[in-house]
């Protein structure tokens, strides 16, 4: 099955560049690029795509209110941050706010195909490095207070958990043997617990106290 592809960098080398590896990698692979943060809020309107590649500075807007576009439009489709800051410095915060994965501009051909690999196939990728310094993160930070998805029930757990993914609440509903109107009333109640608003919001809930899973 092909997948799509967005490149958004605004120097024109770099998304060259990126492309024609990505492509020696994965010749099935549909690439698109844009320049900026507005283009990228522009075509995600248009188009669906498995991953976006997503550098921090371009004109035009910002990072956290593109990111914040992406995930609400299509849930399903994963950030990849690629940047030259420091991954050591910087790659957990941006998965804290939303992100689900790290690529440094300056990464060999072999790290890029691993990142490509594990996104597809896991929904996320850092470097290991990276990934025991988020691990020792979030135990600290489990050790100095409660998870709050401790306080949703088995239910509201796997309801939270497929709206994250993206599942329209009649697909959940037919899964479960329920009606929508109850799994309106579960999202509304998962909200109200964790004192949010939204499903972006709850999504950063999961990035923060459950992506040290996802890394293992």
């Amino acid at each position: 099955m092909e997948k799509k592809i967005l490149i958004a960098d605004d120097h024109g080398v770099v998304r060259l560049g990126l492309s024609m590896m990505i492509k020696k990698l994965r010749p099935d692979f549909i690439i698109s690029e844009v320049d900026d943060y507005q283009k990228v809020m522009s075509i995600i309107k248009e188009k669906t795509f498995d991953i976006v590649i997503l550098d921090l500075n371009m004109p035009n807007g910002n990072f956290q209110e593109a990111l914040n576009a992406i995930k609400s439009k299509s849930p399903h489709t994963k950030v990849m941050i690629f940047s030259s800051q420091d991954e050591n410095m910087y790659a957990i915060r941006y998965l804290k706010m939303g992100a689900d994965g790290f690529l440094h501009k300056l990464a060999s051909e072999e790290v890029i195909h691993k990142a490509l690999t594990k996104m597809l196939e896991k929904g996320t990728y850092i470097s290991e490095d990276v990934k025991e310094s988020l691990i020792y993160s979030n135990l600290n930070k489990q050790e100095a207070s409660p998870n709050p998805l401790e306080v949703l029930t088995d239910r509201e757990m796997e309801i939270a958990e497929r709206l994250i993914v993206g599942e329209p609440m009649k697909i959940i509903s037919n899964d479960l043997h329920i009606h929508t109107s109850t799994v309106s009333t579960y999202k509304t109640r998962i909200l109200d617990k964790l004192n949010i608003q939204s499903i972006p919001e709850l999504i950063k809930i999961f990035n923060i106290y459950e992506i040290s899973k996802d890394f293992r």
